[in-house]
């Protein structure tokens, strides 16, 4: 059975195991750890967790260790991220070990997050995704929609209740 718990500020090591995990999603496109981080791009989703206006939710299986993250950050428009809509709109990161992906977990992950946004007051919620990615049907399938797409990613967006 997988419990959920919110993310923690001592969650930003797991976070970062989760942010390689949703960086490397196809298994011919890898990039090591220590490289991904010290991309700027990519560190910005995490770097100097736990911020006020971050939150996050973690999936524990029955030992109570953590199998996925699913987590926010509202960026500015100086440092936008990938998924970077309006200053004040929060970005998503979703990451699942391998062995936990296809389960539901990141479906649940991505709800319950949902729900922390929409309890903090925000009205909509956007994240980037490759199109290729299997995690794009998710997402599609959760409300989220297309408002801008590039080369070979779309931005999405979902408006929270």
């Amino acid at each position: 059975m997988v419990t959920l718990r919110g993310a923690e500020a001592a969650d930003a090591s797991f976070l970062a195991d989760m942010l390689v995990e949703a960086s490397n999603w196809h298994p011919d496109r890898t990039r090591p750890k220590v490289q991904l981080l010290a991309d700027s791009r990519i560190n910005r989703y995490l770097k100097g967790w736990k911020r006020a206006s971050d939150e996050g939710v973690l999936a524990l299986d029955d030992n109570r260790m953590p199998i996925g993250a699913c987590w926010y950050r509202v960026l500015t428009k100086s440092e936008p991220g990938y998924g970077f809509i309006a200053p004040g709109v929060p970005e998503l990161t979703l990451g699942v070990r391998p062995v936990w992906r296809a389960q539901g977990i990141g479906r649940t992950l991505l709800r319950a997050l949902c729900a922390v946004a929409a309890e903090r007051g925000h009205q909509r919620i956007s994240l980037s995704v490759e199109r290729a990615n299997f995690a794009q049907r998710l997402y599609v399938s959760e409300g989220f929609v297309t408002v801008e797409s590039g080369r070979d990613s779309d931005t999405m967006v979902k408006t929270l209740r």
